[in-house]
């Protein structure tokens, strides 16, 4: 393997592309860690400090480790990726609900050119209204959960004495051009450089907070330290032979006289992974839960009301049984609603019977449509039950390991140890192609 990284440095194009993809790395890193006007950056490391050492359960863990700690530090990228996400994840559902998408979508590369456009503007504006929710969570003391007092608080009045409307209309703004920022590096890295760029940034940002977070667990407790560390062998081990399972479908193409060449007569595929869903189930499943927890921060820690004390008993709690349950029965929910509407056994039916493809022993047609959707069916559930234990695995280890805050950031489950694995093989293989086309041995042999 290292012979390999040897032979990728000496290929110049290579090369070029992976200095490029590390410089654009270290951009949004440094921009992760850039205060943003109007915030005090001693009274942020207060704050973080008391809520490292306390044992409550904070809200925004996952949207910080997506933003690579910048969130609660109130960072130029304090966003990250997250609005980009999200508006991609909106656009792709809409695709099939609007037919004005779904023909755009089948129109090629210029009507995906087009969609990614709309997923910009979409992106900005959500980045807007994230923003300010943030900034608004943020100048009440409720985005650390309500440790930090009065005078901690990390925005302060402009020492210019000007209008605190014009230090929040300028934090909110300075925010939304980061997102921004961090969209226009991705499709850089995308374009110029290795991987698929908005992966590879999520990727930065959760493996920059393992040191720290592992720091953290060192000195808590060292012997759940190393039970973690050795767990997270095995967890990486499981997850990267599921990422990698998948169905493979024989498909016969039959033999075509067009002109004076004959054409088809090959045999190929359909891979069908168990995992067909990737970590979009995660997301959504995570982002309905932090609904009610969003209610009760800006509710307040004083409320009375039952309903917010019973959310704040069972569901903000992330390893209480109610939790835990509701989100493991969420993930399997979202992992065959997004299987249903981003495979259609019906389209790539009528597509292999378009160019004479067939399934071997099964008719053209709706019987393939019937059969390809029965398949589906049978390895989305393990797929799902796989999505659903991994995430919901950190919560379990809180509960009967222990291990306090620390634990609970420590990316070694859940989503984040999806994306880590899920993107690192696909880099690898990228650099593996590239690599076998000029007939260098590669990563994966």
């Amino acid at each position: 393997m290292l012979s390999a990284f040897v032979s990728a440095f000496r290929t110049p194009d290579l090369r070029k592309k992976i200095l490029f993809t590390l410089f654009m790395i270290a951009i949004y890193r440094l921009g992760a860690t850039l205060p943003s006007p109007g915030v005090s950056y001693g009274n942020v490391q207060k704050c973080l400090n008391i809520v490292e050492n306390s044992k409550d359960n904070q809200v925004f863990t996952l949207l910080n480790l997506f933003s690579g700690g910048a969130l609660l530090q109130l960072s130029v990228f304090a966003l990250g990726i997250m609005p980009y996400i999200t508006a991609s994840i909106i656009l792709q559902l809409l695709t099939v609900v609007i037919p004005r998408l779904e023909q755009l979508r089948k129109e090629g590369q210029s009507g995906q050119a087009k969609i990614t456009q709309y997923t910009r503007y979409l992106t900005l504006g959500l980045g807007i209204l994230q923003a300010s929710a943030f900034v608004a969570l943020a100048r009440s003391g409720q985005l650390f959960g309500g440790a930090c007092d009065q005078s901690q608080y990390p925005i302060i009045p402009d020492t210019h004495k000007l209008p605190m409307w014009l230090t929040l209309g300028a934090l909110v703004i300075t925010m939304t051009a980061g997102t921004g920022v961090i969209m226009w590096l991705g499709e850089l890295v995308t374009d110029r450089g290795v991987g698929n760029g908005m992966s590879v940034l999520i990727f930065t940002s959760i493996a920059a907070r393992l040191p720290i977070e592992g720091i953290q667990i060192w000195q808590d407790n060292k012997t759940t330290f190393f039970v973690i560390v050795g767990l997270a062998v095995v967890v990486i081990a499981f997850v990267v032979f599921l990422e990698q399972a998948q169905r493979r479908i024989p498909v016969q193409y039959a033999k075509r006289m067009i002109g004076r060449r004959m054409y088809g007569g090959t045999s190929t595929y359909i891979p069908l992974k168990v995992n067909q869903a990737g970590v979009i189930p995660v997301i959504f499943a995570s982002s309905l839960l932090y609904i009610p927890q969003l209610i009760t921060s800006f509710a307040g820690s004083d409320s009375t009301n039952k309903t917010i004390l019973w959310i704040n008993r069972n569901i903000v709690p992330q390893n209480g049984a109610w939790h835990i349950s509701i989100y493991f029965l969420l993930i399997i929910f979202f992992t065959y609603f997004y299987v249903s509407i981003t495979f259609n056994p019906t389209e790539v039916a009528d597509n292999m019977r378009k160019y004479g493809g067939f399934v071997p022993g099964i008719r053209p047609g709706k019987p393939t449509a019937e059969y390809l959707d029965f398949i589906l069916s049978r390895i989305t559930l393990p797929g799902a039950l796989y999505l659903g234990i991994i995430s919901i695995l950190p919560n379990l280890l809180i509960g009967i390991v222990g291990g306090g805050q620390a634990l609970q950031n420590f990316p070694f489950g859940g989503t984040a140890v999806l994306i880590i694995v899920g993107v690192g093989l696909e880099t690898v293989k990228q650099i593996e192609s590239q690599l076998m086309q000029r007939n260098y041995e590669g990563f994966l042999r």
